[in-house]
């Protein structure tokens, strides 16, 4: 045997990634709640064995039941075992414990013959909430936001993600914090001693507020590193936009299938993995539009209903590379069985994160993908629904080509044909047309390159003094 007949491919970076994630998870039946080193509980989660709660205020029972369905899966992305759910129907939340204090004792019951130890909400509760909820149940208590922040947690893997999450976290925690016994004891005003001094005699600080000071003094540090971090990426974006690559951003409902178009469109290798939030640090690719053009495209973070507040500013600098681009894909999850909620859920929070900016959103081009898992009904219903919309399978290639095609014309659209005699000395134009537009003819005269190319408007103003005829090409 030869070593060629040994020889195996190199792992990609999405590969390693994928392996190094599987080697650390979380172990059913171990705990995996950190141990408190303050006399506060800073509810750090437990999910082990739990029990989904929803409560049940509009829409179908269908939307109700998909509800339910996608925090069974966000839970178990975070590590837990899911083993019953529960829906409540009710025209709002209960102010007290969320379901009302006679459901939350059916809740307990079923804690107690399930054998959890963890509930999860399905819905973002107050502090008090959470309180009266958990001495109910007598078993720990979580959101769906504590949920969402607890694996974005567990896969930041750049220093920007893990600054965003840890940001995020602080912001949440700070108003649930909570303490009892010597926790709630003041420190001594003054010196240590009920003889301070004029002035210097007071109640001090409860230790409670000692670590909401530190807390907010560690989120004052993040602000300001996340700060510096968003000026190299605008300086990044900056020096990509000016030479005049088109940018094409890759956005999305969690989990549908983004990242897998990236390695389809660029062979990327990035991480691709069967749950929600697998990617939250941008990923930005090189790849090669069907004239030949040059384009980076960038796999974003996934978006889900009801995304937290508290991540959605935190990634707001990275949410900026959306804004930013010249074309928008809208990656939409085909075998959900309500896409619909995905598309709407992803556009509410665009619009949160371009804010005044809006009205200068990329063009969207929708892509149905999971075209190979859907249900024929469903991709029939959607082909209708979506006219425009691209359907392909990143994982078997079926429509890709079609995809780049859409692409092109899109990106395309409002080029200039630009008909130029470019002097010998100009080299710098010429290889900028090459880059950036497509050759239709090339005559090397005396005087110069003699080009006919298809160009985007910023390089036709570059070769406005050298052209000799210039007609716009509509979208």
């Amino acid at each position: 045997m030869t070593d060629m007949d040994t020889w195996e491919p190199a792992p990609t970076v999405g590969e390693l990634q994928l392996q190094e994630r599987s080697s650390l998870r979380r172990v059913v039946g171990l705990s995996t709640e950190l141990d408190d080193v303050t006399e506060v509980e800073y509810r750090q989660l437990r999910l082990e064995q739990v029990v989904l709660v929803g409560v049940w205020t509009s829409g179908s029972a269908a939307q109700a039941d998909a509800s339910l369905a996608e925090l069974k899966a966000l839970a178990e992305t975070a590590g837990s075992a899911v083993l019953e759910g529960l829906i409540q129907r009710r025209d709002r939340p209960d102010p007290a414990t969320y379901i009302g204090s006679g459901k939350a004792h059916e809740l307990r019951e079923v804690v107690l013959a399930t054998g959890a130890d963890t509930v999860i909400c399905d819905g973002e509760l107050t502090p008090a909430q959470l309180n009266a909820l958990e001495k109910v149940v007598k078993v720990k208590v979580i959101d769906r936001t504590a949920l969402i922040l607890d694996i974005f947690a567990q896969h930041a893997t750049s220093r920007e993600g893990k600054a965003q999450v840890s940001l995020a976290q602080m912001e949440y925690m700070l108003p649930r914090l909570r303490g009892w016994g010597e926790a709630l004891s003041r420190q001594a005003g003054g010196r240590a001693g009920s003889n301070g001094g004029v002035g210097l005699r007071g109640p001090g600080e409860t230790k409670i507020e000692t670590d909401r000071r530190r807390i907010r003094e560690r989120m004052a540090k993040l602000r300001r590193e996340i700060k510096g971090m968003k000026q190299a990426r605008d300086t990044k974006r900056g020096a990509r936009r000016r030479s005049g690559v088109p940018a094409v951003a890759i956005a999305g409902y969690t989990n549908a299938g983004k990242s897998s178009l990236l390695n389809a469109l660029t062979d990327a290798g990035v991480l691709v993995q069967d749950a929600l939030f697998a990617t939250l640090d941008p990923t930005t690719r090189h790849g090669v539009l069907t004239d030949g053009r040059d384009v980076v495209l960038t796999d974003t973070v996934g978006f889900v209903r009801h995304l937290p507040t508290q991540l959605v500013e935190a990634f707001r600098s990275t949410l900026e590379e959306v804004v930013d681009a010249d074309l928008l894909l809208h990656v939409v999850d085909g075998s959900d069985v309500m896409p619909q909620r995905q598309i709407d859920a992803v556009r509410e929070v665009l619009r949160e994160v371009a804010g005044e900016r809006e009205a200068s959103l990329p063009r969207e081009l929708l892509v149905v993908n999971k075209i190979d898992a859907a249900d024929p009904v469903v991709l029939a219903q959607l082909r209708v629904a979506l006219p425009e919309a691209v359907f392909v399978s990143a994982h078997s290639r079926e429509g890709i080509d079609e995809l780049l095609e859409r692409m092109t014309q899109l990106i395309t659209a409002g080029d200039v044909e630009v008909s130029a005699l470019l002097p010998y000395d100009r080299g710098d134009l010429v290889a900028r047309i090459h880059a950036e537009g497509t050759i239709l003819e090339t005559e090397h005269v005396a005087e110069g390159t003699r080009m006919i190319a298809r160009v985007p408007g910023a390089l036709a103003g570059a070769l406005s003094s050298f052209a000799v005829q210039c007609r716009t090409i509509n979208g």
